[in-house]
């Protein structure tokens, strides 16, 4: 059994008096510790796929189950509890809190579990040190680079050590070198520490650190290409 399974997956939406359909009956199955690219023109469905599996949007209709659970049927609170274990997510334009440190930034998903403050510092310095940025626990965004927000952004979406990462134009505002370096991390987590990784991306190159580069095109699969 995959580890995410779609069928028939989905989602369309009301926009002024027409229906727009950017995923349309999407079949997709991804097997446990993959690292998948996602590519197709703006409009064809890439992001709105990431955030189905993320669980922070839900399908119009089809199936979408991920380790056997049907996310269609679960409530919105048991989603929500699933998606803090599951799913890490980084964002393009990281999504920091600006008057939290990168410590508490870091910190911010494991405030939804039971843990100690003992058990968060453990946590929280381990993710940082995975990401390189052990140096920079006391630092804000602003006193940042772009590629160090990034990587407290994928030290985020790490540290509660999630069977998911779903990664939308992670090098999309980075420099060549900050790009780089934020893609040998990504891949890292899928070959060292076993991480399924799904990407949203538009450059060829950032896809390239897939395993799998996965076409979409007006919200259907059009291409695959294996690395």
């Amino acid at each position: 059994m995959a580890l995410i399974e779609c069928r028939a997956l989905t989602r369309s939406y009301q926009k002024g008096g027409s229906v727009i359909t950017p995923l349309k009956e999407l079949h997709l199955d991804v097997e446990s510790g993959t690292f998948l690219a996602l590519m197709g023109p703006s409009g064809s469905g890439k992001t709105t796929l990431l955030n189905l599996i993320a669980g922070i949007d839900s399908p119009t209709s089809g199936s979408l189950k991920i380790d056997g659970r049907e996310l269609t049927q679960m409530s919105r609170s048991s989603l929500a509890a699933w998606r803090s274990e599951y799913i890490g997510y980084i964002f393009q334009l990281y999504n920091l809190v600006p008057v939290l440190t990168a410590y508490e930034n870091v910190e911010l998903p494991l405030l939804l579990h039971d843990y100690s403050r003992a058990q968060r510092h453990e946590k929280v310095s381990l993710a940082l040190q995975v990401v390189g940025l052990a140096d920079r626990h006391d630092h804000f965004p602003r006193q940042l680079s772009g590629g160090q927000e990034q990587r407290v952004a994928i030290a985020r979406a790490i540290v509660a050590d999630p069977r998911i990462i779903v990664a939308d134009e992670p090098t999309g505002d980075l420099d060549a070198e900050a790009a780089l370096a934020t893609m040998e991390m990504l891949k890292r987590l899928n070959t060292e520490f076993g991480k399924t990784l799904i990407m949203v991306t538009h450059d060829p190159k950032t896809a390239a650190f897939a395993q799998q580069t996965l076409h979409l095109e007006k919200g259907q699969l059009v291409e695959e290409v294996e690395a």
